[in-house]
């Protein structure tokens, strides 16, 4: 139940096992809604855990194993969390992956697999959940991962920047589709973030640079002008208000929120 006594309302987050995807899934239950959480089997582990901390603060959840790029699973774990928590009123399309890889040395199977994550992904989380809230009414807010890369292409993240682009404009697309449902569509764009997946980053990119562990990290965070590495409680913040009525005029936005890197 809510604070006021009616319904809660009910989130999906894609990606949620650890970083950025736990973080959103943690803040949304803090405000109030039941949040189910999913990642691919192999982190079935550090998904339960974070449905246990979820529970802890007491509210409904559902830990969903699917790999985001597959369309029978995405559809199937819709399916399953508006059947089991009664209805989906926040889907945050988070679940994404990240190489470091020049251009040239980029092979079709790197491209087509961070396609498949990144962008179609996404695409099926936005699709199956706009399905979902049309037909029981009453609209929504769908929410996509996309990056700085969104806005900046950059070196050595060609393919991934692309996917991002993709979101980018996948958002805009939906938006003004599925306006007319009461279904507005935005998207998050962080910069540089302090978890697992920039420690991939830090690591591949100190590969080709010469650098030690760290220092690729330590390098591009000069670019912060707040100072400081962005952490996922800052994203999360953000998506927030994404999903909550403060934000009902606002649709078709891939907001930067990294700190202040790119400015536009």
């Amino acid at each position: 139940m809510s604070e006021d006594g009616g319904a809660a309302r009910v989130a999906l987050v894609t990606g949620a096992a650890r970083g950025i995807g736990r973080g959103i899934a943690l803040r949304l239950a803090r405000d109030g809604l039941d949040v189910a959480v999913n990642d691919v089997e192999a982190n079935r582990g550090e998904l339960e855990g974070v449905a246990g901390e979820i529970e802890k603060a007491g509210r409904r959840t559902a830990a969903v194993t699917a790999d985001v790029s597959a369309p029978d699973e995405v559809e199937s774990m819709v399916e399953r969390v508006a059947g089991e928590l009664g209805r989906l009123d926040v889907m945050v399309a988070n679940a994404g992956i990240a190489q470091v890889i020049p251009l040239l040395e980029l092979t079709p199977e790197d491209f087509d697999k961070m396609m498949a994550v990144n962008l179609r992904g996404v695409f099926l989380c936005y699709q199956a959940a706009a399905r979902q809230m049309i037909q029981q009414g009453g609209g929504g807010k769908i929410i996509g991962a996309a990056s700085i890369a969104a806005h900046k292409g950059f070196a050595m993240l060609g393919h991934y920047s692309a996917t991002k682009f993709g979101v980018r404009a996948l958002t805009q697309a939906a938006a003004q589709e599925w306006a007319e449902h009461g279904i507005t569509v935005n998207a998050y764009c962080p910069g540089i973030v302090g978890t697992a997946m920039w420690e991939l980053i830090d690591e591949q990119l100190g590969g080709y640079m010469g650098l030690k562990k760290g220092e690729a990290l330590e390098q591009y965070s000069q670019l912060i002008a707040l100072g400081r590495v962005e952490e996922p409680e800052d994203v999360a913040a953000f998506v927030s208000y994404l999903a909550s009525e403060d934000s009902d005029y606002m649709t078709g936005q891939s907001v930067m929120i990294d700190g202040g890197i790119i400015f536009s």
